[in-house]
C-alpha cells in the first residue's frame, strides 16, 4: 500500500476541520469543499467528508450518516501522552467516554467522541 486514509463522515466540515486542526495542532494537507485530510503518519491520513457528500456518492447503497448515529468503528492512536490528548479534546468539545487507564491488552488508553460522535482512543504502550 502506498497510501491509507480513514475518512470520517461529518455533518460540518468547517468546524470539524478546527477541531481536528486544534487537536492535533496541525494543518491539513488538503482542505477544499467536501474534504479535509490530516497526516497522522507517513503515507496515513484522516479525512474529514461531510455527510451530505458520501450521500451524494453512494445514495442508498448506505444508511445515511445524518441519520444514523450510531459508531461503528474507532479511531486509535498511539500518542506520546494520552491524558494530554484527552483532556485537551474534551477542552475542544469532545465527550469523554473513558478516562485513560490501564487496559488488559497493556496499553493505557482513554476514549472520547469527537463533534460527530466517533469513537477516538489516544493509547500509550
Amino acid at each position: 500500500m502506498k497510501r491509507v486514509e480513514f475518512i470520517l463522515y461529518v455533518e460540518d466540515q468547517a468546524r470539524s476541520t478546527a477541531f481536528y486542526r486544534a487537536l492535533f495542532e496541525s494543518e491539513p494537507t488538503l482542505d477544499v469543499p467536501g474534504m479535509t485530510e490530516f497526516e497522522l503518519a507517513p503515507g496515513v491520513f484522516l479525512g474529514l467528508m461531510p455527510s451530505a457528500g458520501i450521500v451524494r456518492l453512494l445514495g442508498d447503497a448506505i444508511p445515511d450518516p445524518r441519520t444514523s448515529r450510531v459508531p461503528r468503528a474507532e479511531l486509535y492512536l498511539s500518542v506520546d501522552d494520552p491524558e494530554r490528548m484527552v483532556q485537551r479534546a474534551v477542552e475542544l468539545g469532545a465527550r469523554l467516554l473513558s478516562p485513560v487507564s490501564g487496559r488488559d491488552w497493556g496499553d493505557r488508553v482513554g476514549y472520547v467522541a469527537d463533534l460527530d460522535g466517533h469513537v477516538l482512543a489516544f493509547a500509550s504502550s
